[in-house]
């Protein structure tokens, strides 16, 4: 039997291990850094990385790598191991306080947009001391110390994901800390922090029906597949019994992740059979990032393990439900409090509607960016159904909220919907009851109690994108509010009456983002649409607000992202989607004219030969009719969406005919295959 408690980070270099292996003086100094963000003390690092590097050996590794996330979505290591030569013919083990700082991994092939050429080859680590280090060990046991860091250029320009959250972390910190001195909380130098909690959705296939799924092993999904008779219809797979294959893989997954640190809480059967679902508790915002980015990587290591394939892509299956990356987004105030958690006085619910209001400025002004965060080739298949988020974003908040809100424009809430006892103190907001919303599994942005839920994230993308894009919208918010509050109370006019008004300006303004409903329905489309909601239904649509001005000068204004950082995500993605819809279109000709065609070709002269099946052979034949003009369709095709439509039109008649041609004759295992074994 496994105690959680026992091996829980045990392969992390955190406070524990850091305060059993540094002076007090350093291990005081660092954690100051790691808790107020205030710049590290160089004189402590080469105690630190020697620290490091005695906790790592000790624990087998012989190398160390600077482990960063570039714009791939992925993340990259160099390794390097601790050896340097004595010059007597041996060697010392030595890892130095610049080693652990800085890394210089050139890295001139990662995507950078257009901020620098192929031939800049230098690109430049640096120690992110707030999230933790920890130990990997390959397949073979080796064992390698993974640091991780930022990613810039020679000039200092981003060229990561992880370099932008923490700056958007910082300014929303920044704006948080200024709220709070609105309400009466100085905390001194004592910072706010974001949280995350980063559900994931994967599914597990069996190794050799992966093999034999060449669509499968080049883009992440299947591109031809009849849906099997029976799939998730009777949702008697959503939180059944877990096979004692998975619950194998699954136990063996949670050990692995609580080593490393992350406290991996729910593990359940997601809806559709063969998918599954891993969440975790909340944590500070990067560290959660950083410890999605380890989850995904240890399930698809273990997944061989266990002989299966961990599959991560948004829609690997069409017609069932695709997976998703709830992002469980909530603030702490420099007093340690969850501030979307309603409290216990009208002076702290007063705080709580005032961030509620907040985030619908916020989400309202910039709903085209937390589309275009989420945009992807692969999310494209998911978003609009089975649970998935529709591409329209909107906030539920459920109807006592919503009703407080009502009231609030109106001049000042007096009652809550559920009824109970009002404290007026603050002549604000009643005391809001716990339970006071329901979840909407159609909204992309749902109030949960004491976190607000982005259901749109992929899950095959780094939670890191979606986040930078809320943290600083909702910093932009908070700067709004205080400025005008602010202003207004140096103009003596009391903050009660100051912080209402405000409000009732922003829920008139922005309470057309607001819908509790059904956001699948063709109705709320079209009042999504008289509302003037943008509908950025493809990634190509979507990605265009990353290219506004609007945004150009939101990042730069809060110093998130320059102009230049910007523009080159935007053409990385671009780039990145294009080639992606290039690869599977490939891949769908490649498999339809040596796979499946061949197939049709056995089974109509085999079906023409006898009397009683020829009608068969006859439909067959019309059916390869149609597959080989696609497919020639598809060869011509240029720009992604030709290509789309044209794979669409292969995978139409394919699957058509995978109805018909014999099982033993199809070159591929099927849904019914994959689903259920």
């Amino acid at each position: 039997m496994v105690d959680p408690k026992e091996i829980f980070g045990e392969n992390v270099f955190g406070l524990k291990a850091m305060q059993e292996h540094l002076s007090d003086a350093t291990f005081k100094s660092l954690k100051e850094t790691i808790d107020s963000g205030k710049q590290l003390d160089a004189s402590i690092a080469d105690e630190v990385a020697e620290a490091m590097k005695e906790w790592a050996m000790s624990k087998g590794a012989t190398h160390y790598t600077h482990w960063f996330q570039p714009l791939t979505g992925a993340t990259a290591e160099k390794h390097d191991s601790f050896i340097f030569p004595d010059f007597k013919g041996g060697i010392v083990t030595a890892f130095s306080g610049d080693e652990l700082i800085q890394g210089e991994p050139d890295a001139s092939s990662f995507p950078s947009g257009g901020l620098r050429a192929t031939f800049e080859a230098r690109g430049y680590t640096g120690w992110d001391p707030t999230s933790p280090a920890f130990i990997k060990y390959d397949a073979s046991d080796a064992a390698t110390l993974c640091i991780p860091t930022v990613f810039c250029g020679y000039h200092g320009e981003a060229l990561d994901k992880k370099t932008p959250l923490l700056r958007s972390m910082k300014v929303l910190s920044e704006q948080t800390v200024r709220l709070g001195k609105l309400f009466g909380i100085d905390c001194g130098d004592t910072m706010a922090k974001a949280t995350l909690g980063s559900e994931q959705e994967y599914f597990l296939l069996d190794e050799e029906l992966y093999a034999a799924r060449p669509d499968l092993i080049q883009t992440g999904r299947t591109l031809f597949g009849k849906p099997a008779s029976k799939h998730q219809q009777l949702d008697d797979h959503y939180f059944g019994a877990i096979k004692p294959r998975v619950a194998a893989y699954m136990a063996d997954l949670d050990r692995e992740l609580w080593k490393l640190g992350v406290p991996a809480k729910t593990r359940h059967n997601e809806v559709c059979p063969a998918q599954f679902e891993l969440a975790p508790v909340f944590e500070t915002l990067n560290v959660s990032v950083d410890h999605n980015m380890i989850t995904m990587e240890v399930m698809k290591t273990l997944a061989e393990k266990h002989g299966f394939t961990c599959l991560l892509h948004e829609k690997p299956f069409a017609g069932v439900n695709g997976s998703g990356k709830h992002n469980n987004w909530s603030i702490t105030g420099p007093d340690g409090k969850n501030w979307l958690k309603p409290g216990d006085t009208p002076h702290a619910n007063a705080k709580f509607m005032t961030i509620i209001c907040a985030l619908m400025k916020a989400v309202d002004t910039h709903a085209d960016l937390l589309r275009a965060s989420v945009a992807s080739a692969g999310n494209d298949h998911r978003l609009g159904a089975n649970e998935a988020p529709p591409a329209v974003v909107s906030i539920f908040l459920g109807d006592c909220l919503t009703d407080v809100i009502e009231q609030i424009e109106a001049g000042g809430a007096s009652s809550s919907k559920d009824g109970g006892h009002i404290e007026l103190g603050v002549d604000l907001l009643p005391k809001l009851p716990r339970g006071n919303t329901d979840r909407n599994r159609t909204s992309p942005f749902a109030f949960t109690g004491n976190r607000f839920e982005f259901r749109a994230v992929g899950s095959n993308q780094s939670p890191a994108g979606a986040n930078i894009v809320l943290n600083t919208i909702v910093a932009e918010a908070f700067d709004y509010i205080c400025t005008k509050v602010e202003a207004a109370v140096a103009d003596g006019k009391e903050f009660n009456a100051a912080l209402q008004e405000i409000l009732a300006e922003i829920i008139k303004e922005h309470k057309r983002i607001l819908f509790n409903g059904d956001g699948y329905t063709g109705e709320w489309l079209a009042e999504a649409a008289k509302r003037g909601l943008p509908n950025l239904v493809n990634c190509e649509e979507a990605l265009e607000p990353l290219a506004s001005q609007k945004a150009k000068d939101l990042f730069a204004k809060y110093n998130v992202l320059s102009n230049e950082e910007l523009e080159s995500r935007y053409n990385t993605y671009v780039e990145c989607y294009e080639t992606i819809i290039a690869i599977e279109a490939g891949t769908c000709a490649d498999i339809a004219k040596t796979m499946i065609i061949p197939a049709a070709v056995t089974a109509i002269t085999e079906y023409s030969a006898v009397a009683a099946v020829a009608g068969i052979a006859v439909e067959m034949s019309s059916l390869l009719e149609k597959l080989v003009a696609s497919v020639a369709k598809l060869d011509a095709a240029e720009g992604a969406k030709a290509q789309i439509v044209a794979m669409n039109e292969v995978r139409a008649a394919a699957d058509a005919l995978e109805a018909i041609v014999p099982a033993d004759l199809w070159p591929m295992p099927s849904y019914a295959d994959m689903l259920f074994i």
